[in-house]
């Protein structure tokens, strides 16, 4: 059995910049939702999906705004995306998908969370989503990633070959490089190369030698590199523990709340009544009652 981990907010932001417009018949924009609800059904009706979880940023703030004032906010969604949010979540649940609603924590959070706590229980978790960020628990060769828009699956392997770092390294990578879709700046000077190799021989920053001339490997302008993370260390930590995804989301339910048993009909075709979505309507390919 595989248990299927869905990042609701990748999905609704892919949705939204990949579908067209729609308007519900009170006006209201509801294109993503629409899209993130016809891939989500599709999702379902392919063979091995039987569990599913979905996690959300029900806002995008979190606990890690209030470590760094420069983490991601959402300043800059557009408006008519911002407003779906909510919307997408009812709508989740309304073709009985378990869906988990983050506020302090983030989507991320949950997912790993999930990943770790059933892993054991399953023969496999996917986790289906192509942010960086999740690579981190993919050390587990029980869980792996998928992103669905390029059908490629990634794995322990497939992270060192994609970033040259273990999955454990990461945090440590995006510490270093910087990752602009979280609001990290990195360190000057630390580019992905210079990281990898780095990082691939110490693992983590603390077991990095701050003298660069103890360093046993080869990476151009060491010296230079080596007197910015000395200088600049707190601030590589700070950005480590940002990038750290957290195992400890409370999360409601049990792997048996995940199993899909289809949609509730009457609700589902409530909600297609109310949002104009007439071509949702006889797409369930199995109803819960």
């Amino acid at each position: 059995m595989q248990l299927h981990l869905m990042d609701g907010t990748y999905e609704l932001f892919r949705a939204f910049f990949g579908a067209p417009p729609r308007s519900s018949p009170s006006g209201q924009e509801v294109g993503a939702t629409y899209g993130i609800i016809a891939s989500t059904l599709a999702l379902l009706s392919e063979p091995g999906v039987t569990h599913l979880g979905a996690a959300f940023d029900t806002v995008i703030e979190s606990f890690r705004n209030d470590v760094f004032p420069g983490y991601k906010t959402g300043v800059g969604i557009d408006e008519s995306l911002l407003a779906q949010f909510a919307l997408a979540e009812r709508a989740m649940r309304a073709i009985g998908v378990t869906v988990w609603s983050m506020v302090e924590f983030e989507a991320d959070d949950a997912l790993a969370t999930a990943a770790a706590k059933w892993a054991s229980a399953v023969e496999q978790v996917v986790v289906l989503t192509p942010d960086k960020d999740l690579a981190q628990c993919y050390g587990d060769p029980k869980i792996i990633g998928y992103d669905r828009r390029r059908q490629a699956f990634i794995d322990g392997p497939g992270v060192l070959d994609k970033f040259g770092v273990r999955p454990e390294s990461i945090p440590d990578y995006l510490a270093l490089v910087g990752d602009s879709a979280d609001g990290l700046p990195g360190l000057p000077g630390w580019g992905a190369k210079s990281s990898s190799v780095v990082l691939e021989r110490y693992r983590h920053l603390e077991e990095i030698p701050l003298d660069a001339a103890r360093w046993d490997v080869n990476v151009r302008g060491a010296v230079k590199l080596g007197a910015t993370l000395r200088e600049r260390m707190g601030d590589a930590l700070l950005y480590r523990f940002l990038a750290q995804l957290r195992y400890d989301v409370p999360l409601q339910g049990d792997l048996g709340d995940l199993e899909w048993k289809g949609v509730p009909r009457q609700g589902f075709l409530d909600l297609c009544d109310e949002l104009g979505f007439a071509q949702l309507r006889d797409r369930p390919h199995r109803w819960a009652d």
